[in-house]
C-alpha cells in the first residue's frame, strides 16, 4: 500500500502526573513529560502537556540559564500585579487574580512534536511549570501523546 491508500488506527497515549510546587516559580518537567512520550511507544507524533488549573501555567522556555526564568516572573510581576485594588476576585488573597490573569497571558498548554520516540524540543529548550501563586500548590498535568 501507498501512503495515500494506507490504512491505519492513529495511536493516542494520555497519563497524569502530580508535582507540588515550591510556590510562585517555575518547576522543570522536562523529563517526567519525556518519561511519559516514551511509554507511549508512539515514535512519530506529537506530545501535548496541559495543566488542569486555572493559577498556574505550562510553558517551554530556556533551561540553561535560570536568570531567564528569573527575568520573566519580573516581567509578570510588572504585568500583573499582586493585590491590585481595581481586582474583585481576592477570595484566596492578594495574589489570587494576580495568578488567574498571569496564567490566561501565559496559556495552560504546549505542544511538542515527538521523534523516534523522543520529545524534539531545541538544545537549550526546557518545558516547565509556572506556578502563579505565592504558596505551594498540588498541580496535575494532562500528557496526552497523538501518532
Amino acid at each position: 500500500m501507498n501512503a495515500l491508500t494506507e490504512k491505519r488506527a492513529d495511536l493516542i497515549y494520555q497519563q497524569t502526573f502530580d508535582i507540588r510546587t515550591r510556590g510562585r516559580g517555575t518547576t522543570e518537567i522536562t523529563a517526567d513529560v519525556a518519561r511519559l512520550v516514551r511509554a507511549s511507544g508512539i515514535a512519530t507524533g506529537i506530545a501535548q502537556v496541559f495543566v488542569q488549573h486555572t493559577s498556574c501555567s505550562v510553558m517551554i522556555t530556556e533551561n540553561a540559564d535560570p536568570a531567564v526564568r528569573h527575568d520573566l516572573e519580573t516581567l509578570a510581576k510588572r504585568w500583573v500585579p499582586d493585590g491590585d485594588p481595581a481586582y474583585r476576585h481576592d477570595t484566596e488573597g492578594d495574589d489570587d487574580m494576580a495568578a488567574h490573569a498571569r496564567s490566561v497571558l501565559t496559556g495552560s498548554s504546549v505542544t511538542v512534536p515527538v521523534g523516534n520516540g523522543e520529545l524534539l524540543l531545541g538544545t537549550w529548550q526546557g518545558i516547565y511549570l509556572w506556578e502563579h501563586r505565592t504558596g505551594s500548590q498540588p498541580r496535575r498535568i494532562v500528557v496526552t501523546v497523538i501518532g
